[in-house]
């Protein structure tokens, strides 16, 4: 994870505390964005209590998609709105799944999104291009986080943290592609591991360490 502490740009616009609004439907990431915001903003109260719809990820990158869906919360809500778009991205795979990661959870069936079904997917893509070692199993975690202004003003960070995908998937915790992520320098899965040890090293973490220094 890389140093967030740089000095604030004179253009950064500083969160002023109070109500903020989490741009998400996702009880797994809702879950990581209110325990990284503990005694920085409240009351926290997501879009989907609020009755805002998931605005349609159309921006083709993750810094546009986190825009979108901020600004969207916000002027829904007449709030301050923080968003997440985030992904998992396979050196083997040209990127893939990138800004498509929850897209790939979607069975062809329809239904709700299962990641345990993604996973397969991931994994049969991979064995189909010969990615079964370690050294061709290189992939990151990617999470850009833009925190919006009813007024339409939006402040932008990214955080990533680098490791290697394994099969089969290991551990219950966290969400998405996590049982199958190793970060370098570990031996856990992101879905073996605790959730504080996952919140030190995780890309939203270091997404998150970048925003307090902006906005906070």
């Amino acid at each position: 994870m890389s140093d967030p502490t740089s000095p604030t740009p004179a253009a950064a616009r500083r969160f002023a505390g109070g109500p903020l609004v989490i741009a998400s439907h996702n009880p797994g990431k809702l879950r990581e964005i209110e325990d990284l915001l503990v005694g920085r903003a409240g009351p926290i109260v997501s879009a989907g209590a609020l009755g805002l719809p998931e605005p349609a990820e159309t921006a083709g990158s993750f810094v546009g998609n986190a825009r979108l869906k901020a600004l969207a919360a916000a002027e829904g809500s007449g709030r301050p709105a923080l968003a997440d778009d985030s992904g998992l991205v396979a050196a083997a795979l040209d990127g893939a799944p990138g800004v498509d990661t929850a897209l790939w959870a979607e069975r062809p069936e329809g239904g709700p999104r299962d990641f345990a079904y993604a996973m397969q997917r991931l994994e049969a893509a991979l064995a189909a291009c010969g990615a079964m070692t370690p050294a061709r199993r290189g992939a990151y975690f990617v999470s850009v986080l833009a925190l919006a202004w009813p007024d339409g003003h939006v402040e932008t960070v990214e955080g990533r943290v680098d490791g290697h995908l394994v099969w089969p998937p290991r551990g219950g915790n966290g969400f998405g592609f996590d049982p199958m992520f190793v970060a370098a320098g570990h031996g856990e899965t992101f879905g073996e591991m605790d959730p504080a040890a996952k919140h030190a090293i995780s890309h939203r973490a270091d997404a998150f360490a970048r925003l307090v220094a902006r906005c906070f």
